[in-house]
């Protein structure tokens, strides 16, 4: 039998230093990859094809190829974030990150140059963003880790409310190469407050030391239907997200709204996601996040549909916030759900999965849009739709994970409790709560 490490003090407590490493990771999200690629492509897609000629489906691959190397590198990110101090891959991925945006600034018609720096931004990205600071946060928090973890992800809806209007207002009055520019800067200011305060809750053991911490192995978790659910939950919402996204801008615009009205309707998208945040934070630590998750979705797929006829501002500011309040808080139930059903013990290798799953849709939805548009010749309103279809195929998935975790003899509690088991560990602490 092992013991559970006593905590410095409680979580309610505004002394408890859990929360100083929650804002300094707060500042991270909120200038890392997150916010500042899939919010700010579209603002560069009509100054890039005016200056070189670039064709949409051509820059998407860009888009593409940077979350190819995301789906490719997470699980090995994960793998080194569960054995070392995150600090020692958080640091060098932002100032990686950063001299690349930089780079952006001295583009040639060459797009080899484009595509190669964003693999260099896809072999960043998880270091610099919620990936990479998630695990840190889990091991600060049980009781009020919904909260905390819609916290941090509020960081990324911050960062995408202030970051397009900044990227807009720098392309207007002083082009797009000073756009990057400034955009590199801007992915430095996480570096600070990471390299003083984020770090691993240290263990404090009574009498002799766990071995691990507790959770089930990786490949006792991929027998298990509810992480390929899961995983194809965010293949879905992902393609959908990404493909309306990083076009939304240009769509809008093509579509009579304004620039000055597109860019603001990703700031709206964004700061919908916060509010959604904050209220997902606090249920989740009440009530079931399987049906949380259904509903969000929900949210997702109809602000998606109601983007596809969006011929106004008006209209366009309402779909990017429905949009925004679905996309912005499943991120927050991703990974909670992971925690619950599979512990902390292989916690960054399965999340590392689920964004290569992530980066999968993310891929394709993009590419996919680009090659309708370059073969229509504009942004017509079905494709839009097609997108919301397949959201809405994330929701229907959900309603089995929520199956699924009702039943009480089910396949994945057998593989719980038989490898927790096998494995002498401590139950995860917050394993047990909010079971429907």
């Amino acid at each position: 039998m092992s013991v559970t490490a006593v905590r410095p003090a409680s979580e309610d407590s505004i002394y408890y230093p859990g929360w100083g490493v929650l804002g300094a990771a707060f500042v991270g999200v909120m200038v890392s990859f997150a916010p500042i690629i899939p919010y700010t492509f579209s603002l560069f897609l009509d100054p890039l094809h005016a200056a070189f000629g670039w064709k949409r489906e051509s820059m998407g691959g860009a888009f593409a190829l940077a979350a190819i190397t995301v789906a490719l590198i997470s699980p090995l990110i994960g793998l080194l974030l569960d054995r070392i101090s995150p600090r020692r891959i958080i640091l060098p991925a932002i100032l990686l990150f950063s001299v690349a945006l930089a780079s952006l600034s001295r583009l040639s018609s060459h797009i080899g140059q484009f595509y190669l720096t964003f693999f260099v931004l896809g072999l960043a990205a998880n270091g610099t963003a919620q990936f990479a600071y998630t695990r840190t946060i889990l091991t600060w928090f049980c009781r009020r880790r919904g909260i905390a973890l819609a916290l941090l992800l509020t960081g990324s809806g911050i960062g995408s409310i202030l970051i397009p209007p900044l990227t807009e207002g720098m392309i207007q009055h002083h082009g797009w190469r000073d756009a990057w520019l400034m955009l590199g800067g801007i992915a430095l200011l996480g570096v600070p407050l990471t390299a003083i305060l984020v770090r691993n809750q240290p263990e404090k053991p009574l009498v002799r030391t766990d071995r691990t911490a507790s959770g089930v192995t990786v490949s006792a978790a991929l027998r298990t239907a509810s992480f390929w659910i899961l995983a194809f939950i965010t293949i879905f919402s992902a393609f959908s997200e990404n493909g309306l996204v990083t076009n939304l801008a240009a769509i809008l615009t093509q579509h009579g709204v304004t620039a000055s009205s597109a860019a603001v309707a990703l700031s709206v998208r964004g700061g919908a996601g916060i509010l959604g945040r904050l209220l997902i934070g606090l249920a989740i630590d009440r009530i079931s996040p399987q049906r949380i998750q259904s509903f969000i979705l929900t949210l997702a797929a109809a602000g998606t549909l109601i983007l596809a006829f969006a011929g106004s501002g008006p209209l366009a500011l309402i779909g990017a916030a429905v949009l925004g309040a679905g996309l912005g808080s499943e991120a927050d139930v991703g990974p909670y759900l992971l925690a619950r059903y599979f512990g902390r013990r292989h916690f960054s290798v399965l999340y590392g999965l689920t964004w290569t799953a992530y980066a999968i849709g993310g891929a394709t939805g993009p590419l996919w849009i680009g090659h309708l548009y370059d073969r229509a010749g504009r942004y017509q309103p079905q494709f839009i739709v097609y997108l919301a279809g397949v959201a809405f195929a994330a929701v229907v998935l959900s309603l089995f994970l929520q199956a699924d975790a009702k039943l009480p003899e089910n396949q994945l509690n057998h593989a719980l409790s038989t490898t927790v088991a096998s494995l002498e560990g401590t139950p995860e602490p917050c394993a047990a709560k909010n079971a429907s």
